[in-house]
Parts: structure tokens; C-alpha cells; sequence
């Protein structure tokens, strides 16, 4: 039988290495750290999340809550073991990130059938059984120009962000509060409000404080679905009010006011000993952040653990590239997962690797299998980041935007809003429906 390679143990490697080998099938499971190093991961373990402490929204009707959903039903390894490390994030999934991924590596060590192997892969080797790249987006320069040969094009990339995390015990806790917007969750949000004078100092801090050059492209590249702080103020006095700094739903308990914009801060690891900054990945110098940040009120003497960071963000032009299936198109064994093959966010990449380690499992024990179908979440997302516009191709999220249309068979009465979300529903219903046909067909 075929032993399967994976290049990468991000979140899509795990992934794909436990849907095999719980089939019965060996995987050699590929991870440069800690030997070699990304410029963002502060860990050496596999599956760590970095930019961001959260798997989003839990609501079925919200795009990252029905793929989860999918997920689950899938039997999600990585979802699973995240279960054990969740943190208070209102209607979330945050996780306490660091020990998740100390966890992981002793569940992967004890799983039969996978070898855990800490070494940096330069090259594409020349072999006939199959090989999953799932390097992700901080793929190592030498690998990145290797794979080159397979996309016949340099790899595309575009600049990512982090956000700055604060040691709880230097918050100011007399000038901020605890609250979720519009109380969903237990008030699991540290509220930092602002009044008008307040935010628009930070509206002209953030435009006009001192950024990290990006060397690598004349022109600043960035990913709207994750722009640095600073890009969003420079677009309008009120877009950051309108975005990450919104205050509906925040009111003030210590005034019984709704502030003009509230930065919020969310719980980073289970002890509540560190809490990050939402929305805040930024590219601006530490002294920079450090100047900017301790104007806000509360965070006058804090202590930074983590300063906000840029990073390259590597992925392939996925539809000149692979099939619907995440195969390579022009190689028999070659096949892409996770952030690199062109899905953009945490979740999507573990559901990319999932599907990865199915599809290969199923070929390696010669059994056929059909595409998951296009009204699930997960099935729509890879048909389409095969099929995109490949002149203006970039990383992709879930939406349900991805998802064909439903018929309402009864006529409702009410708001747009509200018709809107009858129908998200209906369609996350649905999805769930055609995934567990889907899985019982092809005896997943």
C-alpha cells in the first residue's frame, strides 16, 4: 500500500494525516519547525494558529458556523481537540492556541499509521505515491521557489497581518469593562470605549505612525479580508467606527451610554493571563504600536507580549493549477491542502485537508468517490477555487455567496434582513442534509 507524504503539519497537514491514516493508510508527516523557523509562528508544535485566536462564529447561519457544522459531521480531528482548549469568546470559537498545539503533537505521536517527522522539505520529490503540499501560507523560501517547476509561474503571494496581544496584569481594569456585542456569551469581550476626541487621535496616530517597508513588492499587496489597522483608517475617518471599532451593541455599564468606538480585546489563552487586540494586525513598528496603543484608556502602562507583525502570505493560482479535487492537474500524485492551495482562513483550511485525505485515501484503496456536492459549504468552496477567474484569482472564504440560491415555498412577510437570514438557514439545512447523503453514498 501506498505511504502518503505531507509536506506541512499546519492545520490542513493534521488534518489530512488523521483522515488517512484513521483509514488504515501510512503518512510521513512533514514539519520544518522548530529546526527551521517562520517569521510568525511562535511555536515549534504543529497546527498552531497564528493571526488570530478564533474559529469564528458558531451560529449554523453564519458562514464559518455551518462549515464547522460540516466539519463535525465530517469527524473533524483538528475541531476536536480544539473542543478541549475553547476560551470565553460570546458567540465564538477561540481557543487557548498555544496549549492546542502542544496537545496536538502528543495526540498525532500516539496515532498508529502517522510518523511525525521534523525536517525542512526544499524539494518536490520524484516519487509515484501520493504527496500533499500543505506548506501553508509561510511556505520556506527554498520550497516556495522549488514549486515553482509544478506551477510554471512564480508563486503569487499577498502581505498578512497580526495583532498586538497585552499581559492581562498590566490592564488598567478601572477604565474598561467586560461585554459581548448585544450580550451574546457571557461578557467575554474586554471593552476598551472611546469618545470622539479619543478615536480620532487614533484615527491620525494609526495614518501617520511609522510602518515596516515591505521590501518584496513595489506596491503594497494586502488581503481585504484581513487589512492592517492602519489601511482601514486611511480609507475614511469613520471606517474604523464603521468596522472593528463599532460600538453597537457595546454599551458602557459604568455610564449606561453607548461610546463613539470601542476597541475590543479577546481572551488569548485559558488563564485569562493575556488578551488580543481584535482587528488590530498591523504593520507599524513596535515603538510605533507600543506609542499608539498605551494612549488608549487602560492600556497607559501595558506590557506587550506580542507586537502586532507582517507576513508573506504564499498561495498558488488555484484554478490554472489544480482540479476540483485539490490534484494537481499535470501530476498524477501531486496534491495541494490548506491555505496554499487557495482557501483563505482557519476553518477552510482545515476542511481543505480533511477533503485532501479522503479523496487520497479513497484513491489509494482504489475506491471511486463523487465531489461533495455543491450545496454544502465545504463541496462549494473547492469547486470554486478551481474554477475562479484566474487572472484575478486570491485566496478564498466560505460564503454563502458559494452556495446555489433556494426557493422559499411559502411567502414570508418581514424585513429584507430578516427574509435573508430565513433563506441562510434554510441553505446551512440543507448542506448538512446533502453532506450526510454525500457521506453515506460513498461510505466516507
Amino acid at each position: 500500500m501506498d505511504k502518503v507524504m505531507i509536506i506541512g503539519a499546519g492545520l490542513a497537514g493534521v488534518e489530512s494525516a488523521y483522515q488517512l491514516a484513521k483509514r488504515g493508510i501510512k503518512v510521513d508527516l512533514y514539519e520544518m519547525r522548530p529546526g527551521k523557523k517562520t517569521e510568525i509562528h511562535e511555536t515549534g508544535y504543529p497546527g498552531e494558529m497564528v493571526c488570530s485566536n478564533s474559529l469564528g462564529a458558531m451560529d449554523i447561519s453564519s458562514g464559518l458556523g455551518l462549515l464547522k457544522k460540516e466539519l463535525e459531521v465530517l469527524d473533524s480531528f483538528y475541531l476536536k481537540q480544539a473542543e478541549k482548549f475553547k476560551v470565553p469568546a460570546g458567540n465564538s470559537f477561540s481557543v487557548d492556541r498555544h496549549r492546542l498545539a502542544k496537545h496536538l503533537k502528543e495526540e498525532i505521536l500516539k496515532i498508529d499509521n502517522i510518523t511525525y517527522i521534523e525536517e525542512e522539505i526544499k524539494n518536490i520529490p520524484e516519487i509515484d505515491s501520493p504527496i500533499i503540499i500543505a506548506s501553508g501560507p509561510l511556505t520556506s523560501d527554498e520550497l516556495a521557489i522549488n514549486l515553482t517547476k509544478i506551477t510554471k509561474r512564480r508563486n503569487l503571494f499577498f502581505f498578512d497581518a497580526t495583532s498586538p496581544i497585552v499581559d492581562a496584569e498590566t490592564i488598567n481594569m478601572e477604565e474598561v469593562y467586560f461585554a459581548s456585542r448585544y450580550d451574546k456569551g457571557e461578557a467575554d469581550f474586554l471593552n476598551i470605549p472611546l469618545n470622539e476626541e479619543q478615536y480620532l487621535t487614533l484615527v491620525d496616530d494609526l495614518k501617520n505612525g511609522e510602518k515596516v517597508s515591505l521590501h518584496d513588492f513595489e506596491d503594497d499587496k494586502f488581503f481585504e479580508a484581513c487589512l492592517p489597522v492602519e489601511e482601514i483608517a486611511r480609507r475614511g475617518e469613520k471606517s474604523l467606527s464603521f468596522g472593528p471599532l463599532k460600538p453597537v451593541g457595546l454599551i458602557n455599564p459604568k455610564t449606561g451610554q453607548r461610546p463613539h468606538a470601542v476597541v475590543q480585546l479577546r481572551q488569548d489563552d485559558i488563564k485569562k493571563g493575556f488578551f488580543q487586540l481584535v482587528g488590530f494586525q498591523t504593520r507599524l513598528k513596535y515603538g510605533e504600536q507600543k506609542r499608539i496603543f498605551q494612549k488608549l484608556p487602560g492600556l497607559n502602562n501595558a506590557r506587550f507580549e506580542r507586537y502586532g507583525r507582517m507576513h508573506k502570505n504564499t498561495y498558488i493560482n488555484a484554478p490554472v493549477i489544480i482540479d476540483n479535487f485539490n490534484k494537481a492537474l499535470e501530476y498524477d500524485n501531486i496534491y495541494f491542502a490548506g491555505q496554499i492551495s487557495g482557501v483563505e482562513g482557519y476553518v477552510e483550511s482545515i476542511s481543505s485537508g480533511l477533503l485532501t485525505g479522503i479523496f487520497i485515501a479513497k484513491k489509494v484503496l482504489n475506491e471511486s468517490i463523487t465531489h461533495p456536492p455543491i450545496e454544502t459549504a465545504c463541496g462549494s468552496l473547492l469547486s470554486y477555487i478551481s474554477s475562479a477567474d484566474w487572472k484575478n484569482f486570491t485566496p478564498t472564504k466560505f460564503t454563502f455567496g458559494l452556495l446555489p440560491d433556494i426557493e422559499l415555498k411559502e411567502k414570508f412577510k418581514g424585513k429584507k434582513k430578516e427574509i435573508k437570514k430565513i433563506k441562510k438557514t434554510m441553505r446551512a439545512e440543507r448542506a448538512v442534509e446533502e453532506l450526510k447523503k454525500w457521506i453515506k453514498t460513498e461510505k466516507i
